[in-house]
């Protein structure tokens, strides 16, 4: 393993994604941004996966984004290969779930509001730092930040660039869920396997409505899968038989 890289496993239908940097606590450097969009475009295409962890290696989940090329950042502005990393996550086909501890700043609390949950740590710390560097954060990556906490709590996040614990975070909406020590991870193997026990189709269908992508023609769509697929008859004959249903939906090839 080298010092710096995205590393993956898939175990049954949950694929995990570490961040892992530990010279920089897990900072991404410019070679994992780049890395992250071509490692999710492989895990989607695999129909097996129904379910993303993003987490980080050693206890923190991400300190940054390794700021060396400053001239590179500055010229990039929203068309950073940062913001491109995070829109990929952001649109990612699965339902994705940040799993953190320790350190979740700046470009690592970016990645964290781009994906669908966020459970933490009761040790997790997150923080906006730009304001502490002279930086303009991306206007897509506000927007993001404003959409799950409010206005109020980005205005304080983004003005002072101050660290947050982790049971702030949760009151603020920036996390879902706070977890004791040692509580990580059992949690957020229960969570993945319950959402991937459940219709695909349905977790599918509500990523893209509640995340704004189905417009009308879409919604069409989905409620023509709903239709043809036998899903909504399968899981309420399960329902009524008290077993638990056989979803067997999959993503067409085309749409």
């Amino acid at each position: 393993m080298s010092d710096a890289e995205l590393t993956v496993t898939v175990d049954g239908p949950v694929a995990t994604v570490v961040i892992h940097n530990p010279a920089r606590r897990n900072a991404m450097t410019p070679a994992m941004w780049r890395q992250l969009p071509v490692l999710l475009d492989g895990l989607e295409a695999d129909p097996a996966v129904r379910v993303l962890v993003l987490t980080g290696a050693g206890g923190t989940f991400c300190a940054g984004a390794d700021l060396g090329d400053l001239d590179e950042l500055l010229a990039a502005g929203d068309g950073s290969i940062a913001v491109a990393a995070e829109e990929r996550l952001a649109t990612f086909g699965r339902p994705t779930v940040a799993a953190i501890e320790g350190a979740c700043v700046g470009g690592g609390c970016q990645l964290a509001v781009a994906c669908d949950l966020r459970l933490a740590a009761a040790d997790a710390r997150f923080g906006v730092p730009p304001a502490r560097l002279g930086l303009v954060y991306p206007a897509p990556t506000t927007r993001r930040l404003v959409g799950l906490v409010g206005p109020s709590a980005a205005k304080h996040l983004l003005f002072t660039g101050e660290l947050v614990d982790a049971e702030r975070a949760l009151r603020i909406g920036l996390v879902d869920e706070v977890l004791p020590t040692g509580g990580l991870a059992p949690r957020v193997a229960a969570l993945t396997a319950t959402i991937a026990e459940r219709s695909r189709l349905t977790v599918t269908a509500a990523k893209e409505i509640v995340d704004g992508r189905a417009d009308a023609d879409r919604l069409a769509w989905w409620h023509g899968q709903v239709r043809d697929s036998g899903e909504a008859r399968e899981g309420v004959a399960a329902v009524n038989e008290r077993r638990p249903p056989r979803f067997g939906w999959t993503p067409p090839a085309t749409r």
